[in-house]
Parts: C-alpha cells; structure tokens; sequence
C-alpha cells in the first residue's frame, strides 16, 4: 500500500499549542489528527523558556498523533512577536531576450532582487510576496510567466523576523523531534483558512487575535499589503480580571471564557457571577455589569489600536469586505459587534473552512492558524510539482542558515 503524504501544522501561541494533522487522499486534504495543550514557555509569540516550549510543544503533536494513528517528523510552524516587521519593496529586472517570453526563473529573479534590501545583522527576511508584477509599465499582472515582454517589475511585501526569535523556534521543534518546512507568519497562515478570495480582492483586515499578540493583515485586490503585530491580546483581558476581582490567573481565565461579553442587556446586568474562593475562603459573587466594566475598557484599547494601524497602512478607504476577527479572543461574546462600533465597518468572525476529516472539531477561531498551515503546505506542495527553474526558492537559504546554526551548536 502507498505511504499516504501527511502534512502537519504547529501553531505556537501564548496561550495554547496546537498541533493538526492532515493526509492528502486523491488529490483532497483530509484532517486526521488533532491536538491542543496549553502553552508554557511562550510570551507576546516569543519563546522565553526553551524546555517548557519544547514539552508543550511534544504534548500537543503526541495528542495529534495519537488520534491520527500515525508518527510525523516535519512540520508547517507559525511566528508572531512584536519582533517582526514588514515593508513592501519594487523590483525591475529586464528580461533574458527583447520580446522574448517571461519564464518562471525571471519571475524568481524579480523577486531575489527586491531581497537583496539592507537589513540589520539581527533580522533575517521569512517572506518575501508578490503584491503584483509590471510588464513593460502595464500594471495589475498577478502572473507574468508566459507574457511577452522587455522589462519585469514587481512589488513585493516583504516580512522580515528577529534571527534569534526564528532560531529559538527552529530549535525547540527540532528538540521535540520535528523538522520545519517553513516558518510561516501566522496572520498569513490564518488567511488561508478563514478569508474568501472574493473578500481579498474587494479588501479586507485580518485580525488574529491571540493570547499575547493581536496579528493584522490586510488584503486587497487578491494581494497582502500589510502586516502588523501588535503586543496586546487576550491575556491581558485575563490579568484585568484576576486584578479587577482579585482571583488567580486559571479562575480568571475560566470566567473569562464562561461568562464574558461585550453586548449587555439591562436585564444581564444584575446576573450574579461566581468567583471560586481560594485558601478555604468563601465563593463570592460579582454582577455580569462589574465583568463587562473590567473586559470592555481593555478590548476597547485593542481595538483602538488596530484601527489607528489601519489608517497609518493606507488602506482604510478600501476594505469593502470589512474586517475579520480570527484567533482565541474571538470566541468573546458580542466582539463582532463590539469592534463595528469602534471600526465602522462590517466585522464577522472567521472560523476554519470545512476540508474535510474531524470537521466538527476544527471549526473553532482557535484552529485558524493551524489549519492555514495546513493549507499551506498544501499549496506549497502542488506547487512543489510544476516544473521549476534553478535557483533557490525564497525560504531555502533562511531554512539552510538555520539548519547549519542549529548542527553548529546542538
């Protein structure tokens, strides 16, 4: 029997660790195996104690594989931190022969061109994306290869990471026995998952709001054009509370996720809320009005900055799809409503396509960057298959740095 081709995605957050199973079968993505644990060792998308990464890390891929019935050995894995930074860069080659036809390599070399920008010895590029190509001055080409033309151009958006932040992921997966594809920008894993291409070619913001940092990245015309992470997120919300009724970070969380909203009705507002008492102390009560005067102020801040950063992007006047919230704090009652108010645009929450497989338990905002880095791979996979030109892709010389590092000193 054929060995089936597996594709596994590993979501690092703050907060949680998730890890997603999915084989390919005639040609479709099936999910397989899926395994979430809480996450120690990471902050604001950072690793900050390598161990306690590195078990939460094999808790999560065990408890996938478990389920899937199955060993794995590489992975999709995702960064964020407020470590990374984007820009966007224009590249113009000439091509190999006047009038000659554009090829893949030429398109390849647009692209290492727009690469070759200064950056600091402590930063290193992770993607580097066509936004769009001009072939002799006609704009708005998506795909050039097999057009006629003298001269190439591009615009490229361009992410770029902290070396040692990347390095620092590469090796915990590697000490928890999984090799990395590709690091993958989590709000660009995301939307893979839970944005429709009609919505990026209109324009649309994602937001995937996690536990340490809130990711951003905005679509239009079928192209990403920005990106942004910003160092605030659900725990935040989660230490107000443990502050505001003065109970431990795990109840606060609880009552967060059980009773929190942001749309209260004058009927809610006297509805009593239980706080576990502690060190034989008594159980208390608080009002569902107190909760919402703790968590509101503070996604309201959140929210308030991401709409600061979409106006500072340049792109404000062009979201006719609206925005998007995707990621843990999602599930927070009454956010898509709460955020039309401070955005004044339309906002839905985006949950995981259906692909197939355990369906029931990925449809959850919590699951959209893991089964983007499904889809992903995915993608990369079949593109793996069409014919390619020498040189190396955009991914291999940071894999190769990182590989040689890691050999170097583990």
């Amino acid at each position: 029997m054929a060995k089936k081709e597996r594709i596994v995605g590993v979501d690092l957050g703050t907060t949680k660790v998730a890890a997603i199973i999915a084989e390919v079968e005639n040609g479709d993505l099936k999910i397989v195996g899926v395994g979430s644990t809480p996450s120690y060792g990471l902050k604001r998308g950072v690793i900050v104690n390598l161990e306690k990464s590195i078990n939460s890390i094999k808790k999560a891929v065990d408890e996938a594989a478990r389920m899937a019935g199955v060993r794995v050995d590489t992975c999709y894995a995702g960064i964020s931190g407020s470590h990374i930074e984007s820009i966007n860069a224009h590249a113009i080659i000439t091509t190999a022969r006047t009038g000659g036809v554009i090829t893949r390599r030429d398109t390849e070399r647009v692209i290492e061109q727009a690469r070759a920008i200064a950056l600091p010895m402590d930063r290193e590029i992770i993607h580097a994306i066509p936004i769009e190509y001009i072939v002799d001055n006609e704009k708005g080409i998506r795909d050039p290869v097999g057009m006629s033309g003298i001269k190439l151009e591009a615009d490229i958006h361009i992410v770029t990471a902290a070396i040692t932040s990347a390095q620092n992921i590469f090796s915990a997966l590697q000490k928890a026995g999984l090799r990395v594809k590709d690091l993958v920008l989590q709000p660009l894993a995301s939307s893979y998952s839970v944005l429709q291409p009609d919505e990026m070619d209109l324009g649309v913001c994602l937001l995937d709001m996690g536990g340490g940092t809130t990711d951003l990245a905005i679509f239009y015309d079928g192209a990403i054009r920005y990106t942004q992470v910003i160092p605030l997120g659900g725990e935040y919300i989660t230490n107000d509370i443990a502050i505001g009724i003065r109970t431990p970070h795990v109840q606060a969380e609880t009552i967060k996720k059980k009773y929190a909203t942001l749309t209260l009705t004058p009927e809610e507002k006297a509805d009593q809320v239980k706080v576990p008492g502690i060190g034989g102390r008594e159980d208390r009560f608080i009002s569902k009005e107190t909760l919402y005067n703790i968590v509101s102020p503070r996604v309201e801040e959140i929210l308030m900055i991401v709409s600061k950063e979409i106006k500072k992007s340049g792109f404000s006047d062009v979201l006719g799809a609206g925005v998007v919230i995707t990621g843990g704090t999602a599930r927070l009652a009454g956010l898509d409503r709460f955020a039309e108010e401070i955005f004044n645009l339309p906002v839905k929450i985006g949950v995981p396509r259906k692909i197939g497989g355990l369906t029931d338990i990925i449809l959850d905002p919590i699951y959209a960057t893991g089964v983007g880095l499904i889809l992903y791979g995915y993608e990369k996979k079949n593109q793996s298959l069409l014919p390619k030109a020498k040189g190396a892709s955009i991914f291999e010389a940071l894999k190769k740095r990182f590989e040689d590092w890691f050999g170097k000193y583990f």
